[in-house]
């Protein structure tokens, strides 16, 4: 019998989920099917139970419901520190709502890209869901220093005040302008900036040498990746992160894990065939 999962959203019809999830399961073997759902605006609670009842085996979740997810099942302690959820397993007895978006910025940037996060220092730029998501993971990896910044100050200082770093790493919250001595070694944009092609009221000067400079959108060249590859850091951008979360929660499901290197050389692959 073939177990059902899918992921939700509004709106949902660009999603590379479904393919990636069905790359996973043709190469571990696993009997499952794997859709892209829409969910009305105001009707994401009814579509889950919906799903529940229809014997699903667990969904993911993207924008605009994950921090509407938090409420509605058991957290783990990921979702708690990222304040949503992006999966959710039906199977066992307790419904968890877990987040595996942080352990996918993780793992694509030190397996993938073979960087270190440890005694680096880091500046995450934005201070919205994105970035709360990822800033806990990025923490256990034990940067020397780690700096938020912002359009809105006060939103960069609240995100601040949730570290707790028990003196083994530095951390503040600093605005744009303050940056303009700082370098760092990991400079990771969790704006939506680049959708708009808007750039970055930030001085080149920040991308230490050897930098890598992480874009956490993905399928397009954006202004943060133009100005950093001119000024000699190394880019990246998020499909690696995409593939690599989506790993996490195939795990949680499945209890295995695939192989991302060949699903994130696929789908770079479609998406250059479609440019």
């Amino acid at each position: 019998m073939t177990d059902k999962y899918a992921v939700i959203g509004n709106p949902i019809a660009h999603s590379k989920s479904p393919f990636v999830h069905a790359e996973f399961a043709r190469q571990t073997n696993q009997n499952i099917s794997y859709e892209a759902i829409l969910a009305p605006l105001d009707g994401f609670a009814s579509t889950v139970n919906g799903l529940i009842e229809q014997g699903y085996k667990g969904i993911n979740i993207t924008v605009p419901f994950k921090f509407e997810a938090r409420h509605l099942f058991t957290p783990t302690k990921r979702a708690i520190d990222a304040g949503s959820v992006n999966t959710i397993d039906f199977s066992r007895r307790v419904i968890y709502g877990d987040n595996t978006d942080g352990i996918g910025l993780v793992s694509d940037i030190q397996q993938n890209l073979r960087i270190t996060i440890q005694n680096k220092r880091v500046l995450l730029i934005g201070a919205g869901g994105a970035a709360e998501g990822v800033l806990h993971p990025l923490l256990n990896e034990a940067p020397s220093l780690i700096v938020i910044t912002n359009r809105t100050l006060d939103k960069a200082r609240n995100m601040d005040k949730k570290i707790l770093s028990n003196g083994a790493f530095l951390h503040s919250a600093k605005a744009f302008d303050d940056l303009a001595e700082a370098q760092f070694d990991i400079v990771i944009n969790a704006t939506s900036t680049g959708l708009a092609d808007i750039a970055l009221p930030i001085q080149s000067s920040i991308f230490a040498k050897n930098c890598l400079a992480y874009e956490m959108m993905y399928g397009r060249e954006t202004p943060f990746m133009a100005q950093a590859r001119a000024a000699g850091a190394q880019v990246a951008d998020g499909l690696g992160m995409l593939v690599e979360q989506a790993a996490e929660a195939f795990y949680i499901w499945r209890n295995v894990r695939p192989d991302t290197q060949p699903v994130i050389q696929m789908v770079r692959a479609l998406q250059m065939e479609k440019s």
